[in-house]
């Protein structure tokens, strides 16, 4: 097992990637989104999963999750549904959604129950490792039909890109809450993964994505960088 990157460790770093480092914000979400649809692809190919639906929440976990969706319909997922409720602030928001019209990837503020139905994948995409628990409204309601919809139809594949959206970074599933039952069939961690990582359940598909930190870089902050294959941008963990 990968050591874990805390949250504060993870947020410092972050910042030091985007000013000594040299990297922009879009930069790191085309990646990190890359290497999210990357990890999918490999776990649950579009032939026997055509349809899925990415909720994305309004800040870079979202936005993370709407490059993968680009990408996702670029792999050859047949169709491919985005969920909004929450625009982020940040004009590259903006310009990310423009670029789905052009691929006919549809853009909706709320999870209705025909989009859910007709999805093979729902991919969790709401919150980081920044998030503070616990999750407020439509993200509590939402989280609630995904794992709903997930009990009643157990061949539909959930997703959680870094963290499960709701989980304490650190502990994980909260108890007495949403979270309580709440556990993806994959969790892809970027650039290390945190320490909630330890609570998945050991049938969870674990995949590390971001392929942008050099070892000296990792060493520095106290993790590792994996041994990627060729031109992949994830690895498979577990």
């Amino acid at each position: 097992m990968m050591k874990p990157l805390s949250a504060k460790t993870a947020a410092e770093l972050d910042a030091s990637l985007m000013s000594t480092l040299g990297y922009t914000l879009e930069q790191l979400m085309e990646l990190a989104g890359l290497s999210v649809a990357q990890s999918i692809y490999k776990e649950y190919n579009p032939i026997n999963y055509p349809n899925a639906t990415i909720i994305c929440g309004p800040g870079n976990n979202g936005g993370d999750g709407l490059v993968a969706a680009r990408h996702l319909k670029l792999f050859g997922y047949e169709k491919i549904n985005v969920i909004y409720p929450i625009k982020g602030k940040n004009p590259f928001y903006d310009k990310l959604i423009t670029q789905l019209k052009m691929f006919n990837i549809e853009v909706n503020d709320k999870l209705n129950n025909e989009i859910l139905n007709n999805s093979n994948l729902i991919i969790d995409s709401m919150f980081g490792f920044s998030f503070h628990p616990p999750l407020r409204d439509p993200f509590d309601s939402i989280l609630s039909t995904i794992i709903k919809s997930k009990n009643e139809n157990n061949d539909r594949k959930i997703i959680a890109v870094d963290i499960p959206s709701g989980w304490d970074v650190d502990d994980g599933p909260i108890k007495d809450s949403i979270t309580e039952n709440y556990m993806p069939d994959m969790l892809i961690s970027l650039t290390a993964p945190k320490p909630c990582s330890l609570k998945i359940s050991p049938i969870t598909n674990h995949y590390l994505g971001g392929r942008f930190i050099s070892k000296n870089i990792a060493d520095k902050w106290g993790f590792e960088v994996p041994n990627y294959k060729g031109v992949d941008q994830c690895i498979k963990l577990n």
